[in-house]
């Protein structure tokens, strides 16, 4: 007879099982998640040891904004590439149009790496100056840098570099377009050459276009034991019979 009892007792107790959300909750049957009175909604998965995990719908990714996902590089990534390979202060704008975003957002895309760069004590700096944006080495570093131009003066110029300084110095102040001009060819990287060595400086802009116009500094001078840019040899018995001022209209030499 009591064996009877306990064994009626046993089919009509009910097992305890802990919910996801940390409530408890009674399971007939001794089965947890079998239950018909805690509904459908509330059993377990077949096979699983316990209730599925809540999702966060924040984390839930719309199809529709997959295909408008932006592909290549970022635009911190793109400022970065283009302002590494500028020779001028670059404007907010001309970039705005280039990675073809608002200009309020380059602006303060262009704050924040200059911030993050000093934050992270770099060895160059991102300013704004003249209108633009450009790197610059930073100031502390400037007696590192020195050391690094003053010992790579003593490598000889090359050709290149020799007939762009020609041209600076007879057309000074010049800039960067006409000296290419008269080459013929591009001369952007010679003339950052030119600049590191001490023999070339900035000298103001052109009124007309904007662009920076260079010219040559005391040191080249110095280095062509000159007292002054009068004493540069006359260039006409070195020009060819064809070349004449026609060149460059207006333009009154440097000497």
């Amino acid at each position: 007879m009591r064996g009877t009892e306990r064994a009626g007792r046993a089919r009509n107790r009910k097992t305890i099982a802990t919910m996801h959300d940390g409530s408890a909750a009674l399971w007939p049957d001794g089965e947890p998640g079998t239950g018909d009175d805690l509904g459908a909604a509330q059993r377990w998965p077949e096979g699983a040891t316990g209730p599925p995990e809540a999702t966060d719908p924040a984390e839930t990714v719309d199809p529709a904004e997959q295909d408008g996902a932006e592909t290549g590089p970022g635009l911190r990534t793109s400022l970065e590439a283009i302002l590494l390979v500028a020779d001028e202060p670059v404007a907010d704008n001309l970039l705005a149009q280039i990675v073809e975003r608002p200009t309020e957002v380059v602006s303060a895309t262009l704050r924040e790496l200059a911030d993050s760069y000093t934050a992270q004590q770099r060895g160059f700096d991102l300013r704004e100056v003249a209108g633009g944006w450009r790197f610059y080495t930073r100031d502390d570093c400037a007696a590192v840098v020195e050391r690094f131009v003053t010992d790579s003066q003593e490598v000889r110029l090359t050709q290149a570099a020799l007939e762009t300084l020609a041209v600076v110095a007879y057309r000074q102040p010049v800039s960067r377009a006409r000296v290419s001009a008269v080459r013929g060819v591009n001369c952007d990287g010679v003339m950052r050459t030119l600049l590191l060595r001490g023999l070339v400086e900035e000298a103001g802009t052109d009124p007309e276009t904007g662009a920076i116009r260079f010219q040559t500094t005391g040191y080249f001078l110095e280095r062509l034991g000159l007292p002054a840019l009068t004493d540069l040899p006359d260039l006409a018995p070195f020009l060819p019979d064809s070349l004449d001022d026609e060149l460059d209209p207006g333009h009154e030499p440097g000497r």
